[in-house]
């Protein structure tokens, strides 16, 4: 069992992570740091951690602790990834890991000198609808990409963590990079040519961000992110399409769906539809991150990856000024 500390008592931990750790094999959920003793003890209690710790210093200094999960604010991600790192933990941290590619670089950098395990917690990258997308691109079925266009909208919000632009808030931050990584996973070239814009609002915020990007092959994407359905009205649209030379797919797929889901193909030859019962998403992505820990295997969401993200994110975030 990989002994597994939480560094933080984030709603993404308590709605999505922990639980999926409790269905997650070779998964101990060992203790539960947050910036006060009652809260982590309030976690500890709800959810059969063995220790609580009122600090993330004291949950680090645990020598039992082989593997930290990190859903702390943004803007905190590079600190405390270091500490744990340095501190001998192997990291998974939510996304972004960083706010550049610079101090992703160098996360990256302190793992492997330390010789431990760092992943970015891309939880939907691990689904079977990922592998799916995957692997009728793979198999020649759409011919060669030459343009995918995607979207990630939710409700924007009255007072919340993510519109905080002091703590990496905003539509990029927070899910930008969902479009941005599946663009990456079934593109395989280097951007060549940026153009984005993007709405603020008075605390200048950027809440709705619209990109188009060229890569170096000449495919060619473009995504629409933003936090503009209602005022805490607990709305999203999700949105895929993927045009080759020989076809295309159409998805209203959600960003970590799980449960029941399809897409469809469109080929000269008729359409086909794809049907996928999706596990939870962050169970997959903990049973993954203890098989790199336990067996040596490779991190799915690879440094590589997370920095040419990181390097994308910062183009556009330089081409839209925030």
């Amino acid at each position: 069992m990989v002994k597994w500390g939480v560094l933080g008592t984030a709603n993404i931990a308590r709605g999505c992570t922990i639980p999926g750790m409790r269905l997650s094999e070779n998964c101990e959920l060992y203790a539960i740091a947050g910036r006060s003793i009652k809260k982590a003890e309030s976690f500890r209690k709800e959810f059969d951690f063995k220790k609580a710790y009122g600090s993330y210093e004291e949950l680090l200094a645990d020598s039992d602790v082989q593997a930290v999960y990190i859903p702390l604010p943004n803007d905190l991600h590079y600190k405390w990834v270091k500490e744990a790192l340095n501190a001998g933990k192997h990291v998974l941290c939510e996304k972004p890991l960083t706010l550049n590619e610079k101090d992703a670089k160098e996360l990256f950098e302190i793992a492997k000198k330390n010789g431990v395990i760092l992943m970015e917690a891309y939880a939907y990258l691990h689904s079977p609808y990922i592998e799916s997308l995957k692997e009728v691109v793979k198999s020649g079925m759409i011919g060669d990409i030459d343009y995918i266009e995607t979207a990630f909208l939710t409700q924007g919000y009255s007072d919340d963590i993510r519109i905080r632009r002091e703590n990496g808030g905003g539509a990029m931050y927070d899910l930008g990079c969902y479009c941005t990584t599946m663009i990456l996973t079934l593109i395989d070239s280097e951007p060549e040519d940026i153009k984005a814009q993007a709405e603020y609002n008075e605390d200048n915020v950027d809440i709705h961000t619209s990109c188009m990007i060229r890569f170096k092959n000449k495919a060619r994407a473009a995504f629409n992110v933003g936090m503009v359905l209602g005022i805490d009205k607990n709305a999203r649209f999700d949105n895929l399409y993927v045009h080759g030379s020989r076809g295309y797919i159409r998805s209203k797929v959600e960003y970590n769906k799980q449960g029941e889901a399809a897409y469809k193909i469109y080929t000269d030859e008729g359409v086909s539809i794809k049907r996928l019962d999706i596990p939870q998403n962050y169970s997959l992505e903990i049973e993954q991150m203890n098989r790199c820990i336990e067996n040596g295997e490779k991190p799915h969401v690879s440094s590589k990856f997370s920095v040419k993200n990181a390097k994308l994110m910062d183009m556009i975030l330089k081409e839209i000024g925030y």
